[in-house]
């Protein structure tokens, strides 16, 4: 048997090949949009890929399940359980099979078992995984999917936070529960192989490596320490992370079914009289480094650098129109693949930067922690903070807003913008990003703090906690 595990960093998200080397033939788990780096593996590994399967309809990146059926005719193995509301809709266009709690299938001389693991989602399922062809008659692994991850288990408010599906939450956390004392069953030994790493907004608190076991997990993973279900509910239901806004659009797109590619075109070079237009349209998107955007850019733009793209394009790219890109050809092309991975599908072209030196006529300030203190001070300046709900409770600047970037279109018409704006985050990069938003929706007054939170404290400034600023 061959395993081959494939992550991708800026999504925390894994997949995998699992190839029968006696007979030639391999199945994806899990499969990302890009399809292209499993048809080489397998290709190199000598294995054709017959089939795919996933352990739900995901809601954080677009499925590379239907592009596998379209592209090489890969059958596909889906979940059957659920409510009507969240069934593939497009796996009776291809050769498939529909899966049950019970239900097994082969490939090659491996068997796939299948368990109904709702929680996360109604009709998550997971895989165990066993090596007939080695002569095993019990599994060596488990497929979790966004059931159960290193350190942490799947979050079971997606649905009524991200698809909008009210009293959802508390009626997942039930079933997650119920779930979890299953996997509890499960042989110590058995390897897990969960769809997503530290970084995801699948679950809190996920851990940094790329498996474990259901004996490890049974003794430290947080959410299999309780044997009382009203206390498991409160604990898993607390402190989730935010919802990004694509979420719900993905949980549709991939369960009615993604649009086919047949690989990823590259985007055409744009002339720089082309810009007027494309700012009318859409969302102009620059990719530089935030020093260089801070030094100057088109007035207008917003700046996500990419390699934070993955954490902030879902959440600030306008979906409902078209988005152009600046950036060079490197930075670009790998811009359009996540971008695509994560659903934004109407990417029209891209600018080079230095033919838009011209028009880069915008720039905006920093300023040092001291510095601030003393504007603050003289109330020369008004503060917003844009980390998580989570950083501003256990610290921020006393006269600091809160306005998490995630959420910042959403509540700009709220930041006082009679005098400058200063914005800080942890270290200064997530407020960069947020200082962009703010030019663009027309605060040019806007001004990052050096160093964020981090600066401020190391300059010994103070701050206070939510629960301080609660009991004023």
């Amino acid at each position: 048997m061959l395993l081959k595990y494939f992550y991708d960093k800026t999504l925390a998200h894994a997949s995998y090949l699992v190839g029968c080397q006696r007979a030639k033939v391999a199945i994806v788990v899990d499969p990302g949009r890009d399809v292209q780096q499993y048809i080489e593996t397998a290709k190199r590994e000598g294995l054709e890929i017959t089939a795919v399967t996933e352990t739900h309809i995901h809601a954080d990146y677009v499925s590379g399940a239907r592009e596998l059926a379209e592209r090489i005719g890969a059958k596909l193995y889906l979940s059957d359980e659920g409510p009507a509301e969240w069934k593939y809709e497009y796996a009776a266009s291809y050769d498939h099979q529909l899966l049950h709690s019970g239900d097994h299938f082969l490939i090659g001389n491996i068997r796939f078992d299948v368990l109904h693991t709702p929680g996360h989602t109604p009709e998550s399922i997971s895989l165990l995984l066993t090596d007939q062809g080695s002569g095993a008659n019990q599994p060596m692994g488990i497929f979790t999917g966004d059931f159960v991850f290193v350190n942490a288990v799947g979050r079971p408010d997606l649905l009524e936070k991200a698809a909008g599906l009210a009293e959802t939450a508390k009626a997942g956390a039930v079933e997650l529960f119920a779930s979890l004392e299953c996997f509890e069953q499960l042989p110590d030994y058995l390897q897990v192989w969960p769809a997503h790493g530290a970084g995801s907004a699948c679950g809190k608190g996920l851990g940094a490596i790329p498996s474990s076991t259901v004996g490890y997990e049974k003794l430290f993973n947080p959410g299999l320490q309780f044997s009382d279900e009203a206390s498991f509910v409160d604990y898993v239901l607390a402190d989730q992370p935010e919802v990004p806004p694509y979420f719900k659009e993905m949980k549709r797109v991939n369960k009615e079914g993604p649009r086919v590619l047949e690989g990823v075109e590259p985007l055409d070079t744009l002339p720089a009289t082309y810009l007027s237009a494309a700012l009318e349209q859409g969302t102009l998107l620059d990719l530089s480094a935030s020093a260089a955007f801070g030094e100057a850019h088109v007035p207008g733009s917003i700046n996500i650098p990419l390699k934070m793209l993955g954490a902030w394009g879902g959440w600030l790219v306008d979906y409902s129109g078209p988005v152009y890109l600046i950036g060079t050809p490197d930075e670009v092309d790998q811009a359009n693949k996540l971008l695509l991975q994560i659903g934004v599908e109407d990417i029209r072209g891209y600018f080079q930067r230095e033919d838009l030196s011209t028009a880069m006529t915008e720039a905006y300030q920093t300023v040092d922690a001291v510095k601030l203190s003393k504007l603050l001070s003289e109330e020369a300046v008004e503060l917003i903070d844009v980390r998580s709900l989570e950083e501003w409770n256990a610290g921020h600047i006393a006269a600091a807003s809160h306005h998490f970037l995630g959420r910042l279109p959403e509540t700009i018409s709220s930041i006082n913008s009679d005098r400058p704006v200063v914005v800080n985050c942890r270290s200064g990069a997530r407020s960069a990003i947020a200082v962009s938003v703010l030019q663009a929706a027309g605060i040019k007054n806007a001004i990052n703090l050096e160093g964020g939170i981090l600066a401020w404290n190391g300059a010994s400034l103070p701050t206070v906690t939510a629960d301080a600023v609660s009991s004023n």
